[in-house]
Order: C-alpha cells, then sequence, then structure tokens
C-alpha cells in the first residue's frame, strides 16, 4: 500500500513594488524633540489654569504699565523704569508656571498616557523644560512690548540706562527653571508652589538675622546673586555667585526631580 504526500502551500511571495520596499526601522524615537516641546507648550495652553495663568500674567504686566502712565510721575515715564515695574510680578509669577508644567502628568494623572507614548521619560522631562522656557520668552515679549506702548502713551525716554535686556531675560529664565525644577522635585502642584515661595523667603530671613550667613547669602540668594545681572553691572565674581546659587536654587531640585521622574512608579 503506497501512501502519497500531500502537497505543502508555501507562503506567497511579495511581488512588485512591496517586494523592493526596505525594513521600517522602529528602533528611533517614533516622537521628534520639537514635536514634544510644542505638545507641552499647548498643553500648557488648553488647560484651564495654565491658560488663566498665563493670561493673568500677561494681564498684570499692562495693568502695571497702565498704572505707572496715569498715576506715576514724569520723571519715572522712562522704558527701564515701566520694563522694571512689569517684570518684578512675572519673576514671581514665572516659577509657577514652571512648577504647572513640571507637574501636570503627576497632578493630572495623565502619566500613564504620556509615558507610554513616550517611554524615554529624560525626553520628557527636556520637552517641559523647553516649553517653559518658550513660554517665558513669550511672557517676556509682551512685557516689553507693555513697556515700550506705555513710554510711547506717556511721551517717555526711550532708553535702557540701569537695565540689561539680556540680564532680564537670562533672570527670567533661571526663575522659570526654578519652578521646573521645584515642580520635579516634589510632584504635587500646591506643595511645590509653596515650597517655591516659602524656602526663598526663610532663607532670607535667615541670612538677615544671623550676621555670619551674610556672606553665604551673596553666594547662594538667587534674588542676590540675579540683582546685578538685572543692571547690567556683572562682574566675574558676580557671575561665580550666579552660578553657585543657581545651582543651589535650580541644579540640586532638577537632579532630585529628573531622579524622581526618572524612577517613580506610574499609578
Amino acid at each position: 500500500m503506497s501512501t502519497t504526500t500531500a502537497p505543502t502551500e508555501s507562503a506567497p511571495q511579495p511581488t512588485g513594488a512591496s517586494a523592493a520596499r526596505p525594513p521600517v526601522d522602529v528602533s528611533g524615537d517614533r516622537v521628534p524633540f520639537a514635536r514634544l516641546a510644542a505638545i507641552e507648550v499647548r498643553k500648557m495652553v488648553d488647560t484651564r489654569a495654565g491658560l488663566w495663568m498665563l493670561i493673568t500674567m500677561a494681564g498684570i504686566g499692562f495693568l502695571v504699565a497702565g498704572g505707572l502712565v496715569i498715576w506715576g510721575q514724569e520723571q519715572d515715564h522712562r522704558y527701564p523704569t515701566f520694563l522694571g515695574f512689569i517684570t518684578m510680578p512675572l519673576m514671581l509669577l514665572l516659577p509657577i508656571m514652571g512648577i504647572m508644567s513640571a507637574t501636570q502628568e503627576w497632578s493630572q494623572r495623565t502619566g500613564l498616557a504620556t509615558f507610554t507614548l513616550v517611554p524615554r521619560r529624560g525626553r520628557i522631562i527636556a520637552a517641559k523644560v523647553v516649553a517653559a522656557l518658550v513660554l517665558c520668552l513669550v511672557l517676556l515679549a509682551a512685557g516689553a512690548g507693555a513697556a515700550a506702548l506705555a513710554t510711547l502713551v506717556s511721551g517717555g525716554e526711550f532708553t535702557l540706562t540701569g537695565i540689561s535686556l539680556a540680564g532680564v531675560v537670562l533672570t527670567a529664565l533661571v526663575f522659570t527653571l526654578q519652578g521646573v525644577a521645584f515642580g520635579a522635585a516634589f510632584l504635587n502642584t500646591p506643595i511645590a508652589i509653596v515650597a517655591s515661595l516659602a524656602l526663598p523667603t526663610v532663607w532670607t530671613i535667615l541670612t538677615a538675622m544671623i550676621e555670619r550667613m551674610a556672606q553665604v547669602a551673596t553666594w547662594l540668594d538667587l534674588n542676590l546673586v540675579t540683582g546685578p545681572l538685572t543692571e547690567g553691572t556683572m562682574t566675574g565674581e558676580n557671575w561665580a555667585q550666579l552660578a553657585t546659587g543657581s545651582a543651589m536654587w535650580v541644579g540640586l531640585p532638577l537632579v532630585i526631580g529628573s531622579y524622581r521622574i526618572l524612577t517613580r512608579e506610574i499609578k
């Protein structure tokens, strides 16, 4: 009795254009970094809290400029004066904006979706930093425009005596980074906001009360080390003081926060 072997069917081979198509490389990052940064910027604008935060910060600048035009003395109608008064409240609010950018995934419980789509958490951290800095520059541009408009309306003098535009921009970026760093370190918006406002204030009070700490404050108090920067009177020692102050209030919490984000379990 003979047995017959059933013919085996071979898998169809690709023909035509599909045969010449190269294999898809999925080893690289699927989302470009520029798109990640743009998404982080949009997330800050799309949320109600973030949008109103930005509107409030821009509105305060125009209100301050208008108030100075109406009630300010004539000698105060100068571009540096307007810009200085406008940027003072911005320096207080920019860290809060940075905090909100860093804590979105944890306060709104969107971390699981975000880190599933982009598993490399370090890229998300970098995108948040870039997004916060971009929004900072946009707000500064609005503030500079408000100062220019107020100077024009009041018939004031356009001069940069006593102020450094580059120094103001760099100072604003430092305070924004401080907010991102505190937000990453605490991963909780209310706690990070309280800490970013309370800790520097307590530090300033302690250095003012304790004479031995007065010299330390010139190297570690972020408000003091950024003073010469906005005035445009930086020296070599001032740059060293800025570096040490930034390392304490920006670098250290940012390192702690980055470690927490990279290692924390998402629930």
